[in-house]
């Protein structure tokens, strides 16, 4: 079930952004491709303060 799950997330995003409507459409492409990074970067700043802060 893991070796699925991947497969179904798997989004070309060159493809979405050809056959996209309007410029809108592609800025929300952009924007969604990102936030899964930018929230794996809060949140592994997050678990570091946390861990940082309850050494002291």
């Amino acid at each position: 079930m893991t070796l699925f799950i991947p497969l179904l997330q798997s989004v070309n995003i060159e493809e979405k952004i050809k056959n996209a409507p309007d410029e809108g459409y592609q800025i929300g492409v952009l924007i969604g491709s990102y936030i899964p990074f930018v929230i794996l970067v809060l949140l592994a700043y997050w678990t570091y303060n946390r861990a940082k802060n309850r050494k002291e």
